[in-house]
């Protein structure tokens, strides 16, 4: 089989391509109309941060099997178009996560002691050692933002050095931030902690741009350090916040644009420091993220399970039809679920009842925990969940039971932040129509899809009007209603469909209510 190398990888994962039998062709400077031939028949393609891959590439891109990704990052792959084309999408998340901490304390040090300042003036002629008087980091505070593999390993490291450590991290545990010394604070209450902050969350429309003026102002005199993804801090800001003094000093390997511009402010002032995205540079990390991506390509081409694959799932074949409803209700339940606890998860349940309880389903677990992760994670699918749950501390547990009260099969999604539960149970009626039946108790036949609002309120008359008078005054068109109680006068909880998004005007009037005991906006099939 042909595999196509468009980026730069360390030869040992061009060996273990050629060792398989592979043909292997390289075209590092491939674009355009010279790209969509090179790849018209090819089985793999291995690229790194420097080649997209659009849909167009892959309409071209007839015999494909596999993208593998020298790295983590894949913003440069269209992954939807990619499962369209029926092409799997792979990544090396851990072969640098290494390299990406030490470079990450590494810029710590190099901020917080000047070390490239007095670096270069010494190499000019100048010793300026009156000039710089540097922090130690012993006893001071890191604040780390995004507690993932990066984030971790920079906590452990740093901790080590007698630096105390808070952390920001939604999705997290509480008892694996434990374990890693550092406490589970809010956003702003960790930059306002911090002496140092080191970034580590991906790049999503929620993170991009989420640490501005107004946040950089809570870190006064204090250091901010960038070795994750660019385009989180807003670079104009960074500058204008290091030139007045707000900020101590800035280190940063990646940015929103890159290569970096020559006319970028950050190049504009000596207690920035800048390096061009070298965090993974390293000889083993570039090894082992070659070497891994190599071994996924084979398996995909093999037709054996890829253990990174992003967008492929891994089920019998003969399974798949049985299995094929259950995986989309066991991902609804996850997400309405996790929408409506809207806190960290430290806990998922799947419970299985009748038929499917026969089942192998180990997918169908895995696309729950996709389910509960989809809303805070990114590119989280039914491959990588398990993985993330165990990254996160997350407890799953699985159980089965053959016996089921009212319904042919029940799979229940329950998530708990240790103090508070939600659970969603769904079924399929008359074989292939999704329903979920009951929420916390609640016996509900709610259609999961589109745009959802679920609310506690009082049972008493004239509180559904009040909903639906506040909706319409907001231009909410409500498409569908489904109503549930305890007893006649106590709480009840209603799902409703809707045609558009709940705007904060219309959650607050209702909110205002007293008769109102919570609304919840849910989303499903990728709608806003």
């Amino acid at each position: 089989m042909k595999v196509l190398v468009t980026d730069p990888i360390a030869d040992a994962g061009l060996d273990v391509l050629r060792d398989a039998g592979h043909e292997v062709e390289t075209g590092y400077e491939l674009e355009g109309e010279d790209l969509l031939e090179a790849v018209s028949d090819a089985n793999g393609l291995i690229v790194r941060s420097g080649t997209e891959v659009t849909d167009e590439v892959l309409e071209a891109a007839e015999e494909l099997v596999i993208v593998g990704r020298a790295g983590i990052g894949v913003d440069n792959i269209d992954i939807e178009a990619a499962t369209d084309e029926g092409v799997i999408v792979a990544n090396a998340p851990e072969g640098n996560v290494r390299a990406a901490a030490e470079h990450t304390v590494a810029m710590t040090f190099a901020t917080a002691r000047s070390i490239p300042q007095a670096h270069i003036r010494l190499k000019n002629g100048e010793w300026a050692k009156s000039e710089y008087l540097g922090t130690e980091l012993d006893g001071k505070t890191l604040g780390i933002v995004g507690l993932g593999r990066v984030g971790q390993e920079v906590a452990k490291k740093l901790n080590t050095l007698g630096m105390d450590l808070v952390a920001f991290d939604p999705y997290i545990s509480e008892e694996r931030a434990d374990r890693l010394g550092a406490e589970l604070v809010d956003f702003e209450d960790c930059l306002e902690a911090a002496d140092f902050l080191t970034i580590h969350t991906p790049l999503t429309p929620e993170t991009e741009g989420m640490i501005g003026a107004d946040e950089l102002d809570l870190l006064e005199d204090g250091y901010i350090v960038n070795v994750g993804r660019g385009g989180i801090i807003q670079e104009d800001a960074l500058a204008a916040k290091v030139e007045d003094g707000t900020l101590a000093g800035a280190a940063l390997d990646v940015f929103a644009e890159e290569p970096l511009s020559a006319d970028s402010p950050l190049l504009e002032h000596d207690d920035v420091i800048v390096t061009p995205h070298l965090g993974a540079s390293t000889e083993a990390a570039q090894e082992n993220v070659a070497t891994s991506t190599a071994d996924q390509i084979n398996a995909a081409i093999a037709g054996e399970p890829v253990a990174n694959a992003l967008n492929a799932p891994s089920i019998d074949e003969s399974a798949f039809p049985r299995l094929e409803p259950y995986i989309d209700i066991a991902e609804t339940g996850g997400k309405v679920a996790a929408q409506l606890l809207d806190d960290r998860v430290e806990s998922i349940e799947i419970t299985y009842e009748g038929e499917i309880a026969e089942e192998d389903v180990e997918f169908v677990t895995a696309s729950a925990l996709k389910g509960v992760f989809e809303p805070l994670e990114w590119q989280v699918n039914a491959v990588n969940a398990p993985q993330i749950a165990e990254d996160r501390g997350v407890d799953v547990t699985e159980s089965k039971t053959r016996q089921a009260e009212d319904f042919q099969s029940l799979i229940s999604v329950t998530v708990s932040n240790g103090d508070d539960e939600v659970s969603v149970d769904g079924t399929l009626f008359a074989g292939d129509d999704p329903r979920i039946v009951r929420v916390d108790g609640y016996r509900v036949d709610a259609i999961p899809h589109g745009k959802m609002v679920v609310t506690r309120n009082t049972d008493e008359p004239g509180v559904i009007g009040l909903i639906g008078s506040v909706m319409g005054k907001h231009g909410v068109n409500i498409a569908g209603m489904f109503n549930a109680r305890e007893t006649i006068g106590g709480e009840a909880l209603t799902v409703y469909n809707v045609d558009s998004e709940v705007p904060e005007e219309a959650k607050a009037e209702l909110e205002g209510d007293d008769r109102i005991i919570g609304i919840n906006y849910i989303t499903l099939n990728g709608q806003n």
